[in-house]
């Protein structure tokens, strides 16, 4: 084998590798490499075929040609819409469908109520604004007593937690409860955040219950409006309350 061939081999021949982007310009970003040119090369080849195609598509169009497209499409605002076909459904399809919509919502809200009524028997609503404050009476021997009555010692709690009628807990279980890394008041503030938590969480299952059961309302309302030719309404529907009709009354034979 000739000298020349051997350094013609690309077998022998050094890898020629592109260099990455030095430590001074780490700044501007990363450096592009062939590969990255090529598909950048490539996305704006193929986008200017693309507009050229229709441009030349536009210039040679006959304004007089029909396309049976036409007659499902609008233009809009300079912008073609197809327009939807209507579904053909007849009054007893309607009627099954709305009652199938009842079903589900019924049974979505009703579980939503479940759930309600579990959180209120947890919570049973203590921090609710105007309800009656719970009376303990305390009975002492003497004037002395009275004069000397501590309630956060008598309660064996701490000051903070007097006024509270839910979760109070005792000295003792505080300092159980510090001796494993809390402190007092990082536990009742703990404990604070927690039942706002809770209250928060009831509040949001209050209202969906409450819009499922509007939506219920108005489903019902629509499928009552299949049954009836003759009506009157008397009040628009709004986003909590359905629309109310007046009906002609007709006598059934």
């Amino acid at each position: 084998m000739s000298a020349a061939f051997k350094k013609a081999l690309k077998s022998n021949q050094k890898e020629h590798r592109e260099r990455s982007q030095p430590g001074f310009r780490k700044n501007v970003g990363l450096l592009e490499k062939k590969k990255d040119y090529k598909l950048r090369a490539d996305d704006f080849h193929k986008k200017r075929n693309t507009l050229n195609a229709l441009r030349r598509k536009a210039l040679e169009k006959n304004p007089d040609e029909f396309y049976f497209k036409m007659t499902s499409t609008k233009l809009q605002d300079g912008v073609h819409l197809t327009k939807q076909p209507q579904e053909e459904t007849t009054e007893e399809q309607l009627k099954l469908m709305r009652t199938q919509d009842i079903k589900y919502v019924e049974m979505k809200r009703v579980a939503e109520a479940k759930k309600i009524e579990r959180l209120k028997s947890e919570l049973h609503l203590l921090d609710a604004e105007g309800k009656q404050q719970n009376k303990h009476i305390f009975f002492l021997d003497t004037k002395k007593e009275v004069q000397q009555f501590d309630l956060a010692t008598h309660l064996k709690t701490a000051p903070e937690l007097v006024d509270r009628v839910f979760n109070r807990p005792t000295i003792e279980t505080l300092q159980k409860e510090s001796i494993k890394g809390v402190t007092e008041p990082r536990l009742i503030k703990m404990l604070a955040k927690q039942r706002k938590h809770q209250y928060t969480i009831l509040k949001q299952r209050i209202e969906r219950e409450k819009k499922m059961f509007v939506i219920s309302q108005k489903i019902q309302t629509r499928k009552d409006l299949l049954d009836k030719t003759q009506k009157v309404k008397i009040k628009k529907e709004t986003v909590d309350s359905p629309a109310i009709y007046k009906f002609k009354y007709q006598r059934k034979r």
